[in-house]
């Protein structure tokens, strides 16, 4: 069931006009969301249906001025950006 949350996210980021795979045929944009989400969700010890359920929290806790705003802005941001769009995915 994690599994489909996540490949229904990625499939919804590809349709916002996020790129799935590099021009050299690398996974991009909308698989390293995905793979940020489950880097978080290991960070935290919870599962995809516990995010999903407290989003509001942890774009919170990881956008500026939140716990744990310095690990939201590594990668240019791509953390806090994967919650971001994540949690527009779930509304």
């Amino acid at each position: 069931m994690e599994d489909i949350i996540l490949q229904d996210y990625t499939n919804y980021l590809i349709e916002k006009g996020y790129k799935d795979f590099t021009p050299k045929g690398k996974p991009s944009t909308a698989y390293n969301y995905q793979s940020r989400i489950k880097t978080i969700c290991k960070r935290e010890n919870i599962d995809v249906h516990k995010l999903s359920k407290q989003i509001e929290f942890y774009v919170t806790d990881y956008d500026e001025g939140g716990n744990n705003f310095e690990f939201g802005k590594k990668s240019n941001s791509a953390y806090i950006c994967a919650l971001k769009r994540f949690e527009e995915f779930l509304m």
